[in-house]
């Protein structure tokens, strides 16, 4: 499909020629772009855009600067692969600013993100004040990921972790046999472990608080580890006299207590789901010796304006700027008056503080006051975790480079989003050049030049269909972009009928963060928008203490759109390095009886290795599996639906165990992951190939899109109505074997509402989404917001964070929870209908949901 290109409108300095890019569903592009200048490359989900701006530009940058260090030095870089392209001309040096979560650790902060907390240790190191007698100590034992700086009892974590009798043992009326010891393994090692009791004489069949106690600390605390005769099925009596007699036994035991068996494997086991289950049975408390401040006494000791360096570090950035930017106004006076015999401590402290003061101005710029510098960056949403780098990268003053940004708005409400496009226009007039995948409207419309990949996803994708300043988009037929930049036509139609509430749900007294003693009503049986600036407590109120009271008065576990037996290795760990901030206080008031369920989709990844995929997440795997058994050639060879299973070892390639690839090792290189030359990438042995469903074997179906699919099985309901379902959401593009790790969060979050959307509807469940638009062309959302409709229409509640005016303008109800971030946040600013919710003077999203409205008339 041939694009259109303009470049008779603006002058630039310079431009990046591509030549024959393919990579991923690029069409062999051909392509130039402007140097110094804002460039947007936009398009539906799926269409190619990160695979044009990522996978082909900044990897070719990356690749030309790795040439030119050290073989050594590049095996210190997570280096990607080489691109699928021609020729590039004119391509400047890279910096990527992409969408991840934040480090799996939570040692990793804001502070460390930023490196603010560096300049901090060395203030304290080199100007704090000491108590009388203390020596200097250097700034590394201000840190607690260092052994100078960790308190000794918490190893720098701020928390410390036991297990008790009454965590390891809930019910103490059952017997040991009736497995009162619920923190030992289930299944086979339980038993195991329960029969070497008998054999020691121990009785498992009396309620486990009625055992002396000094056996119960002993079965429960020991560090000893016995091995003696086990004789399953036997009693105790049976055992002594098989014993007597010398009877040959079953095997020799090895007995593990309770707790060495938690701590054990929370420490050395290698399975997430083991991780998860043990780690339930683990009480975490505040460090008794530093209250949680996770330093050595002799760090906490030292002061800067009256406060130690964690209580410093807990103060709000914007409080920190605050404090910062007074010192440094305050320089003369200190220049007189302070510690005349150490100066140097005073100019130190001056000069730190300007920093700080100004690298702290920017975040501010970015919408970021609200965070503190020892936020965890597991906590961090993709979208702060991004501006954050931003920030860094305005303040480090480079010339000339090229800055690859995904989608820098995700999270942001249009109030911030104009402070994110003053940042990105300070870089862009230092010299530097700005590649933007985006698809917010107000950032798109901020371009000094627009690509548009399209014209659908997948494949369906991978043209040009426009690359030129702003104005020339109005004029291309096929992209769907143009329609919503220049109001012809909006996400939502918001003439639909408004539904009224079947009931309230009535929340009181909530507390955590920056919520004190807040009540708030959310309407059930409709659709719902909570909005909000970022950081005003949106999250911490729907995603979290919603959550949190629900479930509890449920009973049940929160269901996060449950995984299937597949993915059950992929689940998340609970954060037990953290705090933990649990709610502190709150309740339900009324209302709850309306609710039978609870489901959270959030934007986690749905497996986190390529064995996890879209048809295995969703479900759909199982049903073709078994349709592949039922064919004549199955039958013949007496195949059953496990055969067709890469993970099964009958059925998968024995060279990649099931991969489809092998990884080989250029030492200096980065590693090459190439087809394996077994399967050929088809991740099957040859026998279960032979296997076909109307001419197609099972590694072909998981090569295809879901489109492709949903018209090959159309005579199989089963199969074709999850298909279905999967497109509807906007899909379509993806492929049946597609591997989790391949997926963004948003694709992620789109296939877990699928795949509750599959179930049969009851009604009265309430769904959680935290920001279901992240990812999204606005084309996109109308498709999302179709399946959400529809499950209210089912009976059921929907409660969404979002920004996205489409939504909110499309929602039945609105909460703004504000007014500002942080402390100045937390409170309920106002609630209604769209149209009356607009004209609220005090509202920050007022004025931007009347703009659309008005838009739309």
């Amino acid at each position: 499909m041939a694009g259109k290109t303009t470049t008779d409108q603006q002058d630039f300095s310079g431009y990046v020629k591509i030549k024959g890019a393919r990579e991923n569903n690029l069409k062999n592009v051909d392509l130039q772009i402007p140097r110094d200048a804002m460039v947007v490359f936009t398009g539906v989900s799926g269409s190619g855009k990160s695979s044009l701006a990522f996978g082909t530009l900044y990897a070719e940058a990356q690749r030309r600067y790795l040439e030119s260090v050290s073989p050594y030095a590049r095996r210190l870089f997570n280096q990607m692969s080489i691109p699928e392209v021609d020729e590039i001309e004119g391509l400047p040096p890279a910096i990527a600013l992409q969408q991840q979560r934040g480090s799996s650790s939570t040692r990793s902060s804001v502070g460390s993100v930023t490196t603010l907390s560096n300049l901090l240790r060395m203030l304290y190191s080199r100007a704090g004040d000491y108590p009388k007698g203390q020596s200097i100590i250097y700034a590394e034992a201000f840190s607690p990921n260092t052994p100078e700086g960790a308190c000794p009892e918490c190893h720098g974590l701020g928390r410390v972790y036991e297990v008790t009798e009454q965590s390891m043992v809930p019910d103490d009326t059952l017997t040991i046999r009736e497995k009162a010891i619920a923190a030992w393994p289930t299944a086979w090692q339980g038993q195991n472990l329960r029969d070497i009791l008998i054999t020691m004489g121990y009785n498992v069949d009396i309620p486990w608080k009625d055992l002396p106690k000094k056996d119960r600390e002993w079965i429960l605390f020991t560090e000893e580890t016995p091995v003696v005769p086990v004789y399953p099925r036997f009693t105790g009596e049976q055992v002594q006299k098989a014993i007597k007699n010398k009877m040959q036994p079953d095997y020799m035991g090895t007995f593990t207590g309770a707790r060495r068996y938690v701590m054990q494997t929370f420490a050395k086991s290698q399975s997430q789901l083991m991780k998860k289950r043990v780690s339930q049975f683990m009480l975490s408390n505040a460090c008794p010796v530093c209250q949680g401040k996770r330093l050595r006494k002799e760090s906490l000791s030292i002061k800067f304006n009256g406060l130690d360096i964690t209580e410093l570090s807990r103060l709000s950035l914007s409080s920190l700027y605050t404090l910062f930017k007074d010192y440094g106004a305050e320089k003369d006076l200190l220049n007189e008056n302070r510690d005349k015999k150490h100066p140097e401590k005073v100019i130190v402290a001056q000069r730190i503080a300007d920093d700080m003061a100004s690298r702290l101005e920017v975040m501010l710029d970015l919408g970021l006051g609200y965070l503190n510098l020892e936020r965890s960056t597991p906590s961090l949403s993709p979208g702060e975790l991004q501006r954050l780098r931003l920030a860094t990268q305005i303040r480090s003053n480079l010339f000339g480079v090229v800055y690859v940004l995904d989608e820098p708005s995700a999270g942001l409400h249009p109030a911030d989003t104009q402070a994110l496009l003053k940042a990105l226009d300070k870089l862009k007039a230092s010299g530097n050049s700005l590649f933007v995948v985006e698809h917010e409207i107000d950032v798109i419309s901020h371009a000094d030049w627009i690509v548009d990949v399209g014209p659908g996803a997948g494949e369906q994708g991978g043209h040009i269909l426009y690359s030129g300043v702003p104005e020339g988009l109005k004029d291309i037929a096929h992209s769907k972009t143009k329609d919503y930049i220049y109001g012809k036509k909006r996400a939502v139609h918001t003439e639909t009928k408004l539904r009224t509430p079947k009931g309230w749900l009535k929340l009181e007294g909530l507390t955590k963060n920056n919520l004190n003693q807040l009540d708030v009503e959310f309407p059930l049986g409709i659709f719902t928008s909570v909005t909000g600036i970022s950081g005003s407590g949106k999250s911490t109120l729907v995603s979290q203490i919603l959550v949190e009271l629900i479930s509890d008065h449920l009973g049940q576990k929160i269901t996060k759109t449950d995984a299937t037996a597949a993915d059950q290795e992929e689940m998340n760990l609970p954060d037990l390095d953290a705090s933990g901030s649990k709610t502190t206080g709150g309740s339900i008031a009324s209302g709850a009886e309306e609710i039978r369920r609870l489901v959270q989709v959030d934007q986690k990844p749905i497996g986190r290795t390529p064995r996890s995929n879209l048809a295995t997440y969703t479900g759909l795997f199982d049903p073709i599996r078994k349709l592949f058994a039922t064919t004549p050639e199955a039958k013949k060879m007496k195949y059953d639906a496990g055969r067709f299973s890469f993970n099964v070892a009958k059925g998968r390639c024995p060279h990649c165990q099931g991969e489809g690839f092998v990884m080989v090792e250029l030492l200096f290189l980065p590693s090459v992951y190439t087809p394996c030359p077994t399967c050929l990438g088809t991740r099957y042995n040859a026998k279960t190939l032979e296997v076909t469903y109307q001419d197609k074997n099972i590694a072909e179906v998981l090569g295809m899109t879901v489109d492709a699919a949903w018209t090959f099985f159309r005579a199989d309901p089963s199969i074709s109505r999850g298909l279905d379902i999967v497109r509807q959401v906007g899909l379509g593009y993806l492929k049946l074997g597609q591997p989790a790790t391949e997926l963004s969060g948003g694709e992620a979050q789109r296939i877990k509402l699928a795949t509750e959307l599959q179930r049969t509807q009851r009604g009265n469940t309430l769904y959680i989404l935290d920001e279901p638009t992240t990812g999204l062309h606005p084309s996109d959302v109308e498709k999302l917001m179709t399946q959400l409709n529809h499950l209210v229409e089912q009976g059921n509640t929907i409660i969404v964070v979002e920004h996205d005016m489409h939504v909110i303008a499309g929602s039945d109800w609105v909460i703004e929870i504000g007014p500002e971030a942080g402390e100045k946040g937390g409170k309920v600013v106002t609630s209604g209908i769209p149209a009356e919710f607009a004209l609220n003077k005090n509202s920050r999203t007022a004025p931007y949901l009347l703009k659309y409205l008005k838009s739309t008339e």
